[in-house]
């Protein structure tokens, strides 16, 4: 497990000034490069990835996706072109803050005085057509099903860049080569009151886990009226398609 801490610290420090540079720069290296740095981790802590379907090519993209651990961000980071949104408190924590920053990260407060402010930023990232990745479950989950979304995550997709959405499903199904069980997920899973070390260490003692992102098709702007019935859609087929990758039932 020490090793493996060591290995991605040392990951992390390659990566800062290049990452740094290329933020500084125009174009999209900062956006390969995040992806880049996310395999690396994904590499290191034993991560197997199996994508099914394709990434939007639509600039700018939400991806909407379901969230149950730390090990989403690494997951989701490896695959999609675009930035995560992270609570403000994340962006002062040691080692995570610069990993977050690696993986461009927004961070918002939740303060209403700053969401005016905040909100500007994210949409910047969209006028630019960089793509920006959402949980609007607005928590983790305990692996086992999804939780209600928020509608006030999809004020986004209103933005006047108009980005395309599209649902991505995540499930981890293996774990040490052997298929997860119900009685497994919560060993994956980080919620409730779990305290970050301990579970990463749970899941850096293990050989692999193994993960199954699913891509459903872009949603184009304007398909649905408003955001309730948008974000009860959403959940509805996330979860529908989880239930089918927790049951083996949705293939390549």
């Amino acid at each position: 497990m020490l090793l493996r801490v060591l290995a991605i610290l040392a990951w992390t420090l390659f990566c800062m000034p290049v990452q740094a540079l290329l933020l500084a720069l125009p174009g999209r290296g900062k956006v390969w490069f995040a992806q880049v740095y996310w395999r690396g981790v994904a590499l290191v802590l034993g991560l197997r990835l199996r994508v099914v379907g394709e990434i939007s090519a639509h600039r700018p993209s939400l991806f909407i996706a379901n969230h149950c651990s730390w090990l989403d961000i690494v997951a989701l980071g490896s695959v999609l072109p675009g930035c995560f949104v992270a609570k403000g408190e994340v962006g002062r924590w040691p080692v995570i803050s610069w990993i977050a920053r690696l993986g461009r990260t927004v961070f918002v407060s939740r303060n209403r005085t700053n969401v005016a402010r905040e909100q500007g930023a994210l949409v910047a990232r969209l006028n630019a057509g960089d793509g920006i990745i959402l949980f609007p479950e607005g928590t983790t989950s305990d692996g086992n099903r999804i939780l209600p979304f928020a509608s006030s995550f999809f004020v986004l997709a209103d933005a006047a860049a108009k980005p395309y959405v599209q649902p991505v499903t995540l499930v981890y199904d293996g774990l040490d080569g052997l298929p997860v069980l119900r009685a497994d997920r919560p060993e994956i899973a980080w919620y409730g009151d779990m305290e970050l070390a301990p579970h990463f260490n749970r899941i850096g003692r293990r050989r692999s886990v193994h993960a199954t992102i699913f891509l459903d098709a872009p949603i184009a702007p304007g398909t649905f009226p408003n955001r309730k019935i948008f974000a009860a859609a959403l959940e509805a087929r996330i979860a529908h398609n989880a239930a089918a990758l927790r049951q083996g039932r949705m293939q390549a």
